[in-house]
């Protein structure tokens, strides 16, 4: 079995994820749905399958470290590659990266995430469980910017995802364990490397959150992700990462430097052939701020709700209205819904 031809074969059928785990199939993830490729045989000894697209430096750290992560280009595409242990025996996940970057109109997004585009300082979270496409929104916003402005674009990432093409903006791309060491120490160093913009792959500890919000206090504009679900759920999230004592702190700091939170999933269109995402849109307005500041976040749904003609988008509204345009069924607008009343009350059920 050769891992070129299993890279190929995601490429030809525009699979999002390739899957090696020995046991089972080599199995392909389209439009969500995983598809075992029962024509090739099942995986057994892996280390010959997988141990080609590494290099020495990765698979010491996959042996130190038990996992790994790192970018691989086959066939001018681009993958983002986790290899782990799973029962003693290596196994791999392959993300392809899509090669040609959508724009924000392209994918489908709220017209709202255009305005980020053009901000020039604060804090913009996407958020969602992994594999609902917040990369790919990430990356339509940057080269938008990287298109349209004169910037000096900063991303830290593990590993590197999206490469962009030319444009007005020059961008300065680092990827964890090949060009930096942490994701503060990076961080750190990115107030001395003069940006304009500054993109967090992702925010997994309190240090990597309250430097970045140090960077957007600072006039910096700065995107990263959180695997969350709801916008309410994003601020509770990152305040809960800090001791109790330093609470308060984050909580002034995020109020002042959150600018909008959009928290997106995918969904199978009603054709069954294709995704369609829907979206949240929390834009940080004064009620928002004070919100923040004063603990209560189990208000911030009342604001999303009442706050339309600023740009906000409830989840369970838009989700209604792709329902009421036939992009989604009715079983996939409750399914999908984090408010099971709220989406039944929009569709008129008792």
């Amino acid at each position: 079995m050769d891992i070129k031809e299993l890279l190929q074969l995601t490429i030809d059928r525009d699979c999002s994820d390739l899957h090696l785990v020995p046991g089972y199939f080599p199995t392909l993830r389209i439009n969500g749905e995983l598809s075992p490729l029962k024509t090739m045989p099942v995986i057994g000894e892996s280390e010959s399958i997988i141990f080609p697209v590494m290099t020495e430096d990765q698979k010491e750290t996959l042996l130190a470290n038990r996992e790994v992560d790192f970018g691989y280009e086959h066939a001018e595409h681009r993958f983002r590659v986790n290899v782990y242990f799973s029962k003693g025996s290596y196994a791999a996940s392959f993300r392809l990266i899509p090669k040609i970057i959508r724009t924000i109109d392209e994918l489908g997004l709220p017209s709202i995430l255009h305005n980020f585009a053009a901000m020039q300082q604060g804090f913009i979270l996407v958020t969602g469980p992994t594999g609902e496409g917040k990369s790919t929104t990430l990356a339509a916003i940057i080269d938008e910017i990287n298109q349209n402005a004169a910037k000096h674009i900063l991303t830290i990432e593990d590993p590197i995802e999206f490469v962009y093409p030319p444009g007005r903006s020059i961008i300065s791309q680092r990827e964890l364990g090949f060009d930096t060491h942490s994701w503060t120490v990076a961080l750190r160093s990115a107030l001395r490397e003069d940006p304009d913009v500054v993109l967090i792959g992702e925010m997994r500890d309190h240090e990597t959150i309250a430097t970045a919000l140090t960077v957007a206090e600072t006039g910096h504009l700065v995107f990263s992700t959180v695997h969350t679900n709801s916008a309410a759920q994003t601020i509770d999230r990152i305040i809960d990462v800090f001791p109790a004592h330093q609470q308060q702190q984050i909580r002034i700091q995020l109020a002042s430097a959150l600018k909008a939170i959009v928290s997106q999933r995918l969904l199978p269109d009603s054709s069954n052939t294709g995704r369609t995402v829907a979206c949240e849109v929390l834009l940080n307005n004064s009620a928002v701020s004070s919100l923040i500041r004063d603990g209560k976040t189990n208000m911030i749904d009342n604001v999303i709700q009442t706050s339309i003609q600023e740009g906000m988008i409830f989840f369970e509204r838009n989700l209604f209205d792709l329902y009421r345009k036939g992009k989604i069924t009715r079983d996939t607008a409750i399914a999908y819904s984090l408010r099971p009343a709220e989406i039944r009350k929009l569709m008129g059920d008792v």
